[in-house]
């Protein structure tokens, strides 16, 4: 299992390349610098998906500072919410015949990716949250995942959409149980003590107890609108990446189209879509029908 020490040294190997890079990439040839500001989420939202998302266009100079500043934004820090990440969809294009800069993302992305793969070792989300945050206070861990996503070829256009992802895991009692007993050991102690937390799992796993133990339990996470990025060459090569973070065109050509992310407006729900009654609500944890 990964050790603090690995955690951190990983870390600081990130984070060094990470700089090095936001510092070649203002001292670069910039052609265009667009960022498409969004709001920032509080602790009352971050529970609900938002029905609508006004964006906020930056230019140039300004949009470059921004974007610099979201590749470097890994820390909580005065973040108003804890557990929704901010995005930050972007597209800058940048001369780099050289091939210099490329080179220094491609280390931050091998850098990003170790970290990741570092961080999987350990079993279960708890204790990674836990062995983390000792390694590293205060870090994002997602945000330290994140890759910085580039294109070097001629796209016929680079558009924005906002798209709708679904996180589904099915799991017998038996493992509900066991997930149950393991989160018991682990807690935030900036948003519960031990013994209340203890408390609240103990209710849970009376909750799975009493089921069939041939029940089949589904976990169901309902995931938030978020931007992504599409990269269209013909109408049949063409690929979509996440906009979490600002995209880069390198080398870019003139007659390449490149759009802009529009404001999100959540679509009318079907009449007949059901509401989903959780077994356990923490963890989006139902019974198989």
């Amino acid at each position: 299992m990964a050790s603090k020490f690995s955690i951190r040294s990983q870390f600081d190997l990130l984070h060094e390349q990470l700089s090095l890079f936001c510092e070649e990439l203002q001292n670069s040839n910039i052609v265009k610098s667009t960022y498409f500001e969004l709001p920032k989420i509080d602790k009352e939202q971050e529970e609900k998906a938002p029905l609508s998302i006004s964006v906020n266009k930056i230019k140039g100079q300004e949009a470059t500072n921004k974007i610099v500043s979201a590749y470097k934004d890994l820390f909580m820090g005065q973040k108003v919410s804890g557990k929704v990440v901010q995005r930050h969809p972007g597209l800058i294009a940048i001369n780099d015949h050289d091939g210099g800069l490329q080179a220094r993302l491609k280390a931050v992305n091998e850098a990003k990716q170790k970290f990741k793969e570092l961080i999987l070792e350990i079993p279960n989300n708890d204790a990674r949250f836990e062995a983390v945050h000792s390694a590293v206070p205060s870090l994002i861990t997602i945000a330290g995942y994140r890759k910085i996503h580039s294109e070097t070829a001629i796209p016929y256009s680079i558009r924005f959409t906002w798209m709708t992802k679904h996180a589904t895991r099915t799991l017998s009692k038996e493992a509900a149980l066991e997930m149950l007993s393991r989160s018991s050991n682990y807690s935030n102690p900036r948003m519960i003590d031990q013994q209340s937390w203890q408390t609240l799992v103990e209710q849970e796993k009376i909750r799975v107890n009493s089921l069939n133990s041939k029940s089949k339990l589904r976990i169901r996470r309902p995931t938030r609108v978020s931007p992504e990025v599409n990269v269209r060459f013909t109408a049949q090569k063409r690929y979509h990446v996440s906009a979490a973070l600002p995209f880069i065109l390198f080398n870019p050509h003139p007659e390449t189209k490149l759009g802009d992310l529009s404001n999100y407006e959540k679509a009318d729900s079907h009449p007949r879509k059901r509401a989903y009654n959780f077994l356990v609500d923490r963890i989006y944890l139902e019974k198989v029908e």
